[in-house]
């Protein structure tokens, strides 16, 4: 009886682990939502390395649940909006959040 107390509980402990491990970062329900997400930001980030008027390395990209969300610096208002322009462009993006800073 002593040690079924024991072996119960690790049953237990070793049950919550396994369902938790299937929820993913972030709030998001799915691991294919994840999966989704990083190809849509891995997508977005490779575009504004092959846009000339884009610093692809001073603005940062996170999606979440299909939202892409801007940040970083831009040169100038041509920049900003040609951003979230490419970043609408790609697929699975439902909405864009563009909170890139203009340098002053």
């Amino acid at each position: 009886m002593t040690i079924r107390t024991p072996l119960i509980a690790a049953v237990a402990a070793l049950a919550l682990l396994t369902m938790s491990g299937c929820a993913v970062t972030r709030g998001q329900e799915t691991l294919g939502a994840y999966v989704d997400d990083t190809t849509i930001t891995t997508r977005v980030k490779s575009r504004f390395f092959e846009d000339k008027d884009v610093a692809g390395s001073s603005i940062s990209v996170e999606t979440l649940n299909g939202t892409v969300m801007l940040s970083g610096f831009a040169k100038n208002a041509l920049e900003k909006q040609r951003a979230e322009s490419i970043a609408r462009s790609v697929s699975g993006v439902r909405a864009v959040r563009n909170e890139i800073l203009i340098r002053p």
